[in-house]
């Protein structure tokens, strides 16, 4: 299990791992609120009072279900800040990326709680959310690393241009908050009772569409210009796969919006949301380039467990 552990072939799978059930645990807690399910557990940890566990009702047991997911999510940040203190070797970026995913977590279990307690104040459900940005951020970059030499990437664009890549991503970010507070005025509250913003929900929606238009227009143009001055094809490639997320994340979030917010469209929709921010960030990587990480590589070949097999015994370790 030592050598299992330190293995960084392992550590990649974990951290990809750790990437899939973070991004599975925004879209059910979206599940949780588009089925009016947030207070189907009126308590926290414990469903109830007198009951750790979901009685065998459609509401509760959503709302439970995703608190499984939330438990899933912190035993394996965990084991991936463990594996990151055991790997050889160890690297302090993927030590501190795997803390600050367990830190990450247990914030937003906090958040969690609040929303509970608060029978499901807006701000604190759009902060819970925010959050769950920021957490899946930090999965993406670990598994990205986990994979590369920890030696700094090289550039492959001109340097002036990763000011409009830096936009993209800070815009972007806005534009996901304001669609959080366009959901936390709209209809669907995640519970019967549950306040709304005081906003008229045709305004929220002009000021998130208006913020995705902005955000189109500023990728096609930095698209141009990084085609425009040379840069590698590989780039240009995830910019395109970036377009493509966008557009069909904004024709879904039209088509949810004049067909009066059905709740398996609006999931959907968040679904997008957690994709397009992936790519964003991937993109936006992919702008330097990066050696593999060799041991991972020793790892891959037949027999292969990161360890150099000429090396002294003494050595190894």
């Amino acid at each position: 299990m030592q050598a299992f552990l330190r293995s960084p072939r392992t550590f990649l799978r974990i951290a990809q791992v750790n990437l899939v059930v973070v991004a599975l645990n925004i879209v059910s807690g979206g599940a949780v609120r588009l089925t009016d399910s947030g207070l189907g557990c009126p308590d926290w940890p414990a469903c109830t009072r007198h009951r750790l566990t979901a009685p065998l009702s459609l509401h509760p047991m959503i709302e439970f279900t995703n608190r499984l997911v939330v438990v899933a999510v912190t035993v394996l940040a965990a084991l991936a800040l463990v594996a990151a203190l055991r790997r050889r070797p160890r690297r302090r970026d993927l030590v501190w990326l795997s803390a600050g995913l367990v830190g990450g977590i247990l914030a937003e279990a906090v958040i969690g709680a609040v929303v509970v307690y608060t029978k499901l104040n807006p701000f604190a459900v759009m902060t819970h959310f925010v959050i769950g940005i920021l957490v899946l951020t930090d999965a993406i970059v670990l598994a990205l690393r986990a994979g590369r030499s920890a030696a700094p990437g090289t550039l492959r664009i001109e340097r002036g241009l990763l000011w409009p890549a830096r936009a993209m991503v800070g815009l972007l970010f806005v534009a996901v908050a304001a669609g959080t507070a366009t959901t936390g005025a709209g209809p669907h509250a995640g519970g019967k009772a549950a306040a709304r913003l005081d906003v008229p929900l045709t305004d929220m929606t002009r000021v998130h569409s208006g913020l995705v238009l902005l955000l189109v227009a500023l990728t096609v143009g930095t698209l141009w210009r990084l085609a425009r001055s040379g840069a590698p094809a590989a780039v240009l490639e995830r910019g395109r796969w970036l377009i493509l997320a966008m557009v069909v994340q904004g024709v879904i979030g039209y088509t949810q919006y004049f067909s009066h917010l059905p709740a398996l469209l609006v999931g959907v929709h968040i679904l997008g949301a957690t994709t397009v921010w992936t790519a964003v960030v991937w993109f936006y990587d992919g702008l330097w380039l990066h050696e593999p990480e060799p041991a991972a590589a020793a790892d891959a070949a037949p027999g292969g467990d990161g360890r150099d097999r000429h090396a002294p015994a003494t050595a190894i370790g």
